[in-house]
């Protein structure tokens, strides 16, 4: 019997939260099999097994904080030899993100699972114990993606195999009964919360309690060292966007959609920060140096389920348009997953906010620590601005700059801010000079 214990995850991590279990008691896996997707202050990931066998138990329910080094799962001997065997073949590798690399050819194979009604014949025999038969990686995935337990599943293949179609059957029904779960709860929460404790200061009953995720507690970690150290101060323009659109939809066509509109705001924001190096650095107290970097580091603040996250598009000052517009793209796929690794959350060299998405024109941020500023960009609407001397309806928005002046006084700040509206507002022309 082996118990497999939560491995160092690197970057000074101690802890994480089991966001859920990809196994469950009685399940035969093979060494390298996902057994749970943990939370930790950076990035969901899913941990492989380093063990081949049943699972004999899984320590702690999902939402469970489990410290490195603690128990995970405990896994049993399973009888036959073609296990011992394939653990024997294992990596062992329980790095988060890493596993064992399956060879070409004759290399060890994963044994199928079996279905729990109309079991098809398998060389290892598991006493009083049968996992679903799925051949498609495809269907393995979009299983666990979608919550389904493959156990409960009746296969509509041929001899029980369980394919695409009876997975999203098994989806849209969960999502009908989470939808009618979470409406009862939702009402018993309304009539309920008299029932809860009193809160002294306000003599109120709480409504409910939820204890921080470690993604939470770094966040709240960062930015109250943002606030407790950074004198910022606050600079905004009104820009005259018109043009900006304007370009946007003429590098579309009906094969290309172009770049977006964040590349295209990215590359002036990269732009600037080349001209204005002050504002793309750190300050280091430990030595009262104003460092400044050989490149650009683009964070691109994105709302996601669990929060806000801050991912980096890396070197981009060596990136065309068209290469920022892609991995922007793919950054922020990553980030609704919760698949950005460590690297891409803690290397960015300043932040691009691009709040106007939720429906608001202006907002103080807070600096992202250790950079010293963050640019915003309110949303785009229409209103009247005056053009040649006359009134007219433009695309209007609003840039607004935190920065810490530590590293540059407001001259500079401003110099920034307004090279980057001027590109805006021509954006034509500021292509040319680029």
């Amino acid at each position: 019997m082996n118990t497999f214990l939560l491995p160092d995850l690197g970057e000074g991590l101690t802890e994480a939260e089991i966001v859920r279990w990809l196994v469950k008691v009685g399940d035969v896996i093979a060494v390298d099999t996902p057994i749970a997707e943990v939370e930790t202050a950076k990035s969901i990931v899913e941990l492989p097994s380093p063990y081949a066998g049943v699972i004999e138990e899984l320590h702690g329910e999902p939402g469970t904080t489990v410290p490195v080094g603690q128990p995970l799962i405990t896994v049993g001997d399973a009888s036959g030899a073609a296990y011992r065997e394939e653990e024997r073949a294992g990596s062992g590798n329980v790095l988060v993100g890493y596993g064992t690399v399956e060879s070409a050819g004759a290399g060890r194979r994963r044994k199928p699972r079996v279905s729990g009604t109309n079991p098809a014949p398998v060389a290892e025999k598991v006493p009083e114990r049968h996992v679903p038969l799925v051949i498609s990686p495809l269907v393995r995935r979009m299983a666990r993606d979608g919550g389904v337990d493959l156990h409960e599943l009746t296969g509509s293949g041929p001899d029980g195999l369980i394919v695409r179609r009876d997975v999203e059957h098994a989806i849209a029904f969960r999502a009908h009964q989470t939808s009618d779960v979470q409406a009862s709860v939702a009402q018993a929460s309304v009539v309920g919360s008299a029932g809860g404790a009193v809160e002294s200061r306000t003599g109120l009953h709480e409504l409910r309690r939820t204890p921080m995720s470690g993604f939470r507690k770094a966040v709240v970690a960062t930015l109250s060292r943002s606030r407790a150290e950074i004198p910022e101060a606050t600079t905004w323009v009104d820009v005259d966007a018109t043009a900006l659109l304007e370009l946007r939809e003429s590098l579309r066509s009906a094969t290309d959609q172009g770049p977006g509109l964040l590349a295209l705001m990215a590359r002036f924001v990269v732009a600037g920060l080349l001209k204005y190096p002050e504002l793309n650095g750190y300050v280091d107290t430990a030595r009262e140096e104003l460092v400044q970097y050989d490149g650009v580091n683009l964070g691109l603040a994105a709302q996601t389920d669990r929060g806000l996250v801050v991912p980096a598009v890396g070197n981009a000052h060596t990136l065309t348009t068209r290469g920022l517009d892609a991995e922007i793209r793919r950054l922020t796929a990553s980030a609704r997953e919760g698949r950005l690794t460590q690297q891409e959350l803690t290397s960015g060299t300043f932040t691009l906010n691009n709040y106007g998405s939720f429906g608001v024109d202006g907002s103080a941020a807070i600096i992202n620590h250790p950079q010293v500023a963050i640019l915003g960009v309110g949303r785009i609407i229409d209103r009247p601005w005056v053009v040649d001397g006359e009134i007219a309806v433009r695309k209007l928005t609003q840039l607004s700059l935190v920065f810490d002046h530590r590293v540059c006084d407001g001259g500079t700040a401003a110099a920034f801010l307004r090279f980057v509206a001027d590109a805006f507002e021509n954006p034509a022309s500021a292509f040319a000079d680029l």
